[in-house]
């Protein structure tokens, strides 16, 4: 994979096994409509493995499933770990393959952070232990299955979150003036409406409700920050480091809500 390759880390469900509604748990909730348990296919998943409401999911109970993104784990699992082998064709392989997916998720998020984090000009003076991290963390997604799934994907975090943190700052140190620090705050439901946040530090934040309308984003670091039901309509995201669509999926924006180029405006918005 090459720095600044963002295909290999977008989901691609015409190549996946559907691990998404097979692999992960979920509970009756606001966000899903009934239980399942973890390596238990979703009653709306279809033999092709495609899903059977894709479109209507939002009116019947699943706003979860829009939500998510596995930054192109599932095809990587379905069509490289086990070589293009189902498991329904190979039942065998089910176990084995509903494990790996979580941890190769984590490994494929991993790698559009340290991807973005190369794409940072003023980040140069780290690219080159990043790319070796990049190198590093892509070799280990193309593993057996039994190599991924005893991964300490813990352990890699803390390698690259010091990589990823250089990079956030050097990149951000451009913005004139005070840059404000919210990382890890406790910022749910907070009055941010038109909020100068230009720059700042929001990594982990928690900004579930927040009222960001019409803030001002530009080269903010949202890495991890919860943006559940977060207000971004009319919100400035241009520039925004480490923002996720699945992040923005999470959210509630409109049209007039800026995003950075690489990512979409999401069909509920």
């Amino acid at each position: 994979m090459d720095s600044g390759d963002h295909e290999d880390l977008r989901a691609d469900c015409a190549d996946c096994f559907g691990l998404c509604c097979v692999a992960l748990p979920f509970a009756r909730s606001a966000d899903f409509a009934a239980d399942k348990a973890a390596g238990q296919a979703c009653s709306n998943l279809q033999q092709d493995f495609r899903c059977g409401i894709h479109e209507r999911l939002r009116d019947k109970g699943y706003p979860g499933c829009t939500v998510f993104d596995c930054f192109g784990a599932g095809q990587k699992v379905s069509q490289v770990t086990f070589g293009g082998t189902d498991w329904r064709r190979a039942p065998k392989t089910a176990r084995s393959m509903f494990q790996v997916f979580p941890v190769m998720r984590q490994l494929h998020e991993l790698l559009y952070y340290v991807t973005e984090a190369l794409d940072l000009a003023p980040a140069r003076p780290v690219h080159k232990e990043l790319r070796k991290a990049l190198a590093h963390i892509e070799g280990l997604t193309r593993g057996s299955a039994e190599s991924i799934t005893g991964l300490d994907v813990n352990a890699l975090r803390g390698e690259v979150n010091p990589l990823l943190l250089r990079a956030s700052e050097l990149a951000r140190a451009r913005v004139p003036g005070r840059r404000r620090d919210h990382r890890g705050a406790d910022l749910i439901g907070a009055k941010l409406s038109g909020a100068d946040l230009r720059g700042a530090s929001l990594r982990g934040a928690l900004l579930v409700a927040a009222d960001l309308a019409g803030a001002d984003l530009r080269d903010a670091d949202l890495i991890g920050a919860d943006l559940r039901d977060a207000d971004l309509r009319g919100a400035d995201l241009t520039g925004a480091l480490f923002l996720t669509q699945a992040q923005l999926n999470a959210a509630r924006g409109d049209a007039a809500t800026v995003l950075p180029p690489a990512l979409s405006r999401p069909a509920h918005w």
